[in-house]
């Protein structure tokens, strides 16, 4: 399927620069990119804005397993997709696609390390949003298609 071969991509995309920035770099070194923009080595051991980071462990295998769940309802959802062969339903595919291999990508990195690796920091000023990576851009461009989709189906509808 070629949808599987997309979030394939993702999740080589997203391994390969976990694993550059992680070799380059050093725990919390940050490097200037733009005046809003900073490459950091960080690891995050919750998931989405650091949530349950201090708890002592149990999140990982929590958040790995939330993850293999999304991934395998993502599947099933991308086989009915193709069995039932709607026309025009490539943009729900491709949403769901990137959202698996984003998650797929963080539950990788939860299994082998027991944390995710994050790098990317955007900020303004006194203000920062918390490093993420590749995999997370995933998830989030895979959720707006998915509201996009959505919208311009009940769109067509009316």
């Amino acid at each position: 399927m070629r949808w599987l071969a997309l979030a394939g991509l993702v999740i080589v995309l997203d391994q390969a620069s976990k694993l550059a920035i992680d070799h380059l770099f050093t725990y919390g070194q940050r490097v200037n990119v733009l005046p809003v923009f900073d490459l950091i080595l960080v690891y995050n051991h919750g998931a989405a804005f650091s949530f349950l980071a201090s708890e002592p462990g149990w999140q990982r295998w929590l958040f790995t397993l939330l993850g293999l769940i999304a991934a395998a309802v993502i599947v099933w959802l991308l086989r009915r997709q193709s069995r039932a062969a709607e026309p025009g339903r490539a943009r729900f595919s491709i949403a769901l696609a990137l959202i698996l291999g984003g998650a797929l990508g963080n539950v990788i990195d939860r299994v082998a390390y027991g944390h995710v690796i994050d790098f990317l920091l955007f900020y303004w000023r006194d203000w920062y949003y918390p490093a993420f990576n590749l995999a997370d851009s995933a998830i989030t461009c895979g959720a707006v298609l998915l509201v996009i989709d959505e919208l311009f189906r009940d769109r067509a509808k009316n």
